[in-house]
């Protein structure tokens, strides 16, 4: 478990002991849900009675679906779908469990290790509500979190990016790496510089094009969406969620486009002028 610092009413106690005290649902539901949660995921993965598809996977290969159903959860999110989010979230927990009955099997740890971690971290990471620290703003403690995990880098020897995880989108990912960079200085100036730097980064892409060299065209055009994750950040704007925005609106005026072909019953290809005067019709119908 996670060394911690809080201080409880009875000194005694585990974090964990200290807030289930705390609890005001109902015990029996809880600890039996979270024993029959565990014991599902135990039965899936026996080899003798489970499921042969369950039994078959690891960790690399369960990894995939883990980001998918994270994504899944945001999407029922953003629909404000609260059934379907009720049912993400399960979907979600399912791959907890699955990750973690699988470390169990090999010895590593198991679900209420996990569970136990959280508490653990999420107590250290708040001494102003378990603790004796003063109340801050939301601003203040995302930057002592910010703080006391540089500490926790540094203990280890470990460097900025170490710990920006790679399976991260790329775009997010390109944002957080330069975000750390600029903790030491290594950043542009301003939005302005950015600016300059993609136009660069845009000739390079032609030039490449000129060259012919495949390889070279896809190293160009990374640099160019790296790039375009700085000015995103020097922006205030989170690139996942503008691009996500992007694809919504051309997802809204595709649809038109491929509903007034189908009254008019054409299919197949069309010209490009008669779809580009429809998509124009999609924005003005938007700005209505």
């Amino acid at each position: 478990m996670i060394a911690h610092n809080i201080s409880y009413a009875n000194d005694d106690m585990t974090p964990n002991q200290a807030l289930s005290a705390d609890f005001s649902g109902d015990r029996d539901r809880a600890a039996h849900t979270a024993a029959a949660l565990v014991a599902l995921m135990a039965r899936l993965r026996s080899r003798e009675r489970g499921c042969p598809w369950d039994v078959e996977q690891t960790f690399e290969t369960i990894a995939p679906y883990t980001i998918e159903e994270a994504y899944e959860v945001a999407d029922a999110i953003a629909r404000r779908a609260m059934p379907d989010l009720k049912e993400e979230l399960g979907d979600l927990l399912f791959q907890v469990l699955f990750h973690a009955r699988m470390a169990e099997e090999q010895g590593a740890f198991d679900f209420f290790d996990v569970a136990e971690t959280l508490i653990a971290k999420m107590t250290e990471r708040h001494p102003h509500v378990f603790g004796a620290s003063d109340a801050r703003t939301a601003d203040e403690q995302t930057q002592a979190w910010e703080t006391q995990k540089a500490h926790k880098r540094a203990a280890r020897g470990a460097g900025l990016l170490d710990d920006v995880a790679l399976a991260l989108p790329a775009l997010q990912r390109a944002e957080k790496l330069t975000k750390r960079a600029a903790r030491i200085g290594f950043d542009w100036p301003d939005a302005d510089a950015v600016l300059v730097k993609l136009s660069e980064e845009l000739g390079e892409i032609r030039d490449a094009r000129a060259e012919g060299d495949q390889a070279h065209i896809e190293e160009e055009v990374g640099d160019a969406l790296f790039v375009m994750a700085n000015l995103a950040r020097k922006l205030n704007v989170d690139p996942e969620e503008a691009l996500r925005r992007a694809n919504a609106k051309f997802t809204r005026r595709f649809e038109h486009i491929e509903r007034r072909l189908a009254e008019t019953g054409r299919e197949g290809p069309q010209p490009l002028a008669p779809l580009e005067a429809l998509w124009e019709e999609a924005k003005r119908a938007e700005r209505a």
